[in-house]
């Protein structure tokens, strides 16, 4: 890998996320300074996690039954 730049599956690790899940934020534009080198992503060593927006408490399970 290039110096300064990491490997999505070591980020993952350092993260403790899925490493589908760092190509996602990858693809979306989530994390500065990524750069896709063919088929992988190269991210930069200082980049830090960013905030992840997924709605996860539930808020909206069964959301279509409680509008009635």
């Amino acid at each position: 890998m290039i110096n300064g730049y990491l490997e999505v599956s070591e980020i993952a690790k350092k993260w403790n996320i899925t490493t589908r899940r760092v190509q996602i934020m990858c693809a979306e534009g989530h994390i500065p300074g990524a750069v896709k080198f063919g088929r992988s992503w190269a991210i930069p060593e200082d980049a830090e996690k960013p905030v992840d927006g997924r709605v996860t408490t539930g808020e909206y399970k069964n959301w279509r039954k409680s509008a009635k």
